[in-house]
């Protein structure tokens, strides 16, 4: 398969997620500090890391965990709400958009990560960390490859919550990063996100040779007719 890194000029590899009923055979389980939210695991796979997580590893971002479907211990169960409670008065969000947020449903009891390319997992959904002309690169594959409408799918916050929503509707989508998404893994402000299906990664990335390929004709063809009009000078 094409290197989509390099072909896309991407600051880091596209990572694959996966939801599991068990620990993955010859993957590292997370041997690292406490993080502050599931989504720096994000962060740590698109720096190259391989590994898999436990629920608790997820407990420190009670929205984070409510969108992975990892139950919180009795102990900790009125974080969700609190949390929520805390966005609702800071005028962050609106009550009514609770119950729209996207949430897994199916196994969750190892959580694994890692670069596409090199996972020997089957993922579920596959995230780059895109720069726009990238992302218009890959929304075009994804509509090749009958992954993604003429309309785009786009969610913003929480971020997080675009991973359930691709994995559910077997379709890829667009998503900004929230703010708490944005400062658990550094995304730059010039990066979003594009999440396709696992199973449908392989035939997005056939695509891309052939987008490129029109795209670099259609620049051409553009930037001959830019020269005719010298107001764009």
């Amino acid at each position: 398969m094409p290197d989509v890194q390099t072909l896309l000029g991407l600051s880091s590899p596209p990572i694959a997620i996966a939801f599991l009923e068990q620990a993955p055979d010859g993957v590292a389980a997370w041997d690292g500090p406490e993080v502050p939210a599931g989504c720096t695991f994000w962060r740590q796979a698109m720096n190259g890391k391989t590994f898999h997580t436990s629920p608790s590893h997820h407990y420190n971002c009670a929205v984070g965990s409510h969108t992975h479907g990892v139950s919180l211990p009795e102990s900790r169960a009125g974080e969700l709400m609190d949390a929520v409670g805390f966005m609702v008065s800071s005028g962050y969000i609106e009550m009514k958009e609770v119950p729209e947020i996207p949430v897994h449903k199916g196994p969750n009891r190892s959580i694994a990560f890692g670069p596409v390319d090199s996972v020997t997992f089957a993922p579920d959904v596959v995230i780059a960390a895109v720069h726009p002309t990238a992302g218009m690169m890959l929304y075009e594959a994804a509509v090749r490859a009958g992954v993604a409408g003429m309309a785009a799918s786009i969610l913003g916050r929480p971020g997080c919550a675009a991973v359930p929503m691709v994995e559910q509707s077997g379709q890829a989508a667009l998503s900004f990063g929230c703010k708490g998404n944005r400062t658990f893994t550094g995304l730059p402000d010039g990066e979003l996100y594009y999440f396709v299906p696992g199973a449908k990664w392989n035939a997005v990335v056939e695509q891309l040779g052939a987008i490129l390929e029109a795209n670099r004709v259609m620049e051409e063809h553009y930037c001959g007719k830019r020269a005719q009009f010298p107001i764009l000078a």
